[in-house]
């Protein structure tokens, strides 16, 4: 972390870009290598019957690897000379409003169900940060989920996750 002043003479913190670019790096690049060992394990050759389930996923994660291990090296040689800004307190003060709710949304899902869920996620997000009045939010929080359930679940017939509130009203 650095900090310098703004404009007007006020300190202001900013994180550079060199940790996390060389973090997200290292994160797809086990990604990676984890759909590379999967491939293997499933067949990532040529059947006679055409290509083996892991045959496509094996080169995407060659290239995830190597574009990843591209950006590490190419950030580890650059590390004393960069001096970029990723992103300064308040920048991570934003992403950090989207990103709680958005762990909490994921959370519920496994408790209350995704539809429910994505109700509650969506009046959230259109009251809090559109400035909606319940009357515009909670009708369009109710309306998204019911139009994803009616295409998913009975149109495509793919079941989504389901919490005992769901259930209990027969969804």
């Amino acid at each position: 972390m650095k900090i310098k002043s703004n404009n007007a003479g006020a300190p202001v913190a900013h994180w550079r870009t060199r940790w996390p670019e060389l973090l997200v790096a290292g994160f797809l690049f086990a990604l990676a290598m984890l759909v590379i060992t999967d491939s293997l394990r499933v067949g990532s050759g040529w059947g006679d019957d055409g290509p083996q389930s892991g045959y496509f996923p094996f080169y995407i994660g060659l290239l995830l690897a190597g574009s990843s291990a591209s950006i590490m090296v190419s950030q580890l040689r650059r590390w004393a000379s960069d001096t970029s800004v990723f992103a300064d307190h308040e920048q991570l003060r934003l992403v950090m409003a989207v990103l709680w709710p958005t762990v909490l949304y994921v959370g519920l899902i496994f408790v209350i169900g995704i539809y429910i869920a994505s109700a509650l996620l969506i009046a959230y997000f259109m009251m809090r940060y559109g400035k909606y009045r319940w009357m515009v939010a909670w009708p369009t929080a109710i309306g998204v989920p019911l139009f994803f359930f009616l295409v998913f679940e009975r149109w495509f017939l793919v079941m989504l996750p389901k919490g005992p509130i769901e259930r209990l009203i027969g969804l």
